[in-house]
């Protein structure tokens, strides 16, 4: 059995995270249950940071908050002094509720409303990252009727895609995401830009892909994207202060996942761009990241209480518990994979291997097919591992289900930091049918 972080076996034979029992926190906060390790997750924040100090760059490690954001991981990523990656006004929306330094925020996305402008500028935030000719017109024009500059940053595409071992090299032109570096978009998008008044072209960012467990994406990625700068050096005389090399940095989801540790990632990639830029009249830009998954995906995982059970002869058994596709969409979406144990039994022998169902009427509501579990049954504890990253951000009320509590552990002490939502939340929007408002033509 793998343990992550601060997971342990207690004397009561239980798991244990962050010291306290997970037994005991089913017992006093319900299920399913999302819980976090913050321990794990100041460690992975540090160990970003501290590579980038010991190299003696300047850096932004930026927390992509789309992983999970609540105003209690936000004010956790504040504490470690992490940048944040905000991408709709929700989220920003949570940043300034939980007091978070609004000059490190930065504002991602390909289709930005006027009105999410209009609060990025108003909160005064870092940057904002341009992905399109549409957003880096309309953005001049919001800032010229404002009389306000600011800070930006040019999302472009590499042409290199990278995803877990795999990397290709391609034009990548069908993306709805930023301006594409081989076509000219992105000098033309740069050209215009440095002409406005209004804004700031800090730099460049690109984001290759998710879950990727080498370097050499990045790497590639920084190769492109620097060459590309020394030409608009000599033909713009373009000089970049930040290149933003963007996430997706992966974790151990299951025994086949081998990630590599986060100072492996940074140093290559800053020995990379030192390289590059040795060959040029550029001047060492920042390098700014944006680790998401990386930072609280293991830190992170889901308690459900056993059910019903169904054995098909010859074929499997099935263990339902009491969440699923509500609470982990990943495995219908995508296939994800994880990996389980029993919270109240983890030390004993395996007797069987069991598909392990949610309770949502789908049958793709499947989160584990083949997990070897000891005989397990009604009321028996299934913690899920690494459900940190993308768990609770794409829950959803689908067969009304409400969306579980999540609570911070650190040092023998549970933090309830997101409270279960109640029936009543599931209605509160509702209007009866005589209250509707009509809405028929004159």
């Amino acid at each position: 059995m793998h343990m992550y972080g601060t997971s342990q076996v207690n004397n009561q034979g239980h798991l244990e995270i962050g010291g306290v029992d997970t037994v005991e926190l089913t017992e006093r906060f319900g299920t399913p249950l999302y819980v976090y390790d913050v321990e794990l997750i100041r460690e992975r924040a540090r160990g970003f940071k501290r590579t980038f100090e010991e190299l003696g760059i300047p850096a932004q490690v930026a927390y992509a908050s789309k992983a999970f954001s609540s105003i209690a991981m936000i004010q956790l990523a504040e504490q470690e002094g992490l940048s944040l990656d905000v991408v709709s006004a929700g989220e920003l929306y949570t940043a300034i509720k939980a007091g978070f330094p609004t000059e490190r925020i930065h504002f991602h996305g390909n289709n930005k409303s006027i009105e999410e402008l209009h609060m990025a500028l108003d909160n005064q935030i870092g940057c904002i990252v341009v992905d399109n000719f549409s957003e880096l017109t309309l953005l001049e024009e919001i800032c010229s009727n404002r009389e306000e500059k600011v800070h930006i940053l040019l999302r472009v595409t590499p042409g290199i895609e990278a995803h877990t071992h795999d990397y290709i090299l391609t034009g990548q032109e069908d993306s709805k995401f930023g301006f594409d570096l081989i076509n000219g978009q992105a000098e033309n998008a740069l050209n215009q830009a440095i002409k406005s008044n209004w804004l700031e072209v800090l730099g460049l960012h690109c984001h290759i892909g998710s879950q990727i467990f080498q370097t050499t994406g990045f790497l590639l990625a920084a190769q492109k994207i620097i060459g590309k700068l020394k030409e608009w050096h000599k033909s713009l005389g373009f000089q970049p202060k930040v290149l933003n090399l963007g996430g997706g940095f992966g974790i151990r989801y299951t025994e086949e996942d081998d990630p590599l540790p986060a100072s492996q990632y940074v140093e290559e990639i800053v020995r990379e761009v030192q390289k590059q830029i040795a060959h040029s009249d550029l001047e060492m830009p920042e390098i700014w990241i944006e680790p998401g998954r990386s930072l609280v995906g293991d830190a992170g995982l889901t308690l459900y209480k056993v059910g019903s059970e169904k054995e098909v002869p010859d074929v499997r058994k099935y263990l339902a518990v009491d969440g699923g596709m509500s609470d982990n969409i990943r495995p219908a979406l995508y296939e994800a994979k994880y990996d389980a144990v029993l919270a109240n039994r983890p030390l004993d022998p395996v007797e069987e291997t069991v598909a392990i169902a949610g309770k949502c009427c789908e049958s793709g509501d499947m989160l584990i097919w083949d997990l070897p579990l000891p005989k397990a049954g009604r009321g028996d504890i299934l913690a899920v591992f690494c459900t940190g990253a993308y768990g609770y951000s794409m829950s959803n009320n689908y067969n009304r289900i409400p969306r579980p509590a999540v609570v911070f552990v650190e040092n023998g002490e549970a933090r309830l930091v997101i409270k279960r939502e109640t029936f009543d939340d599931l209605i509160r929007q509702d209007l009866a049918f005589h209250e509707a408002v009509s809405f028929n033509k004159e």
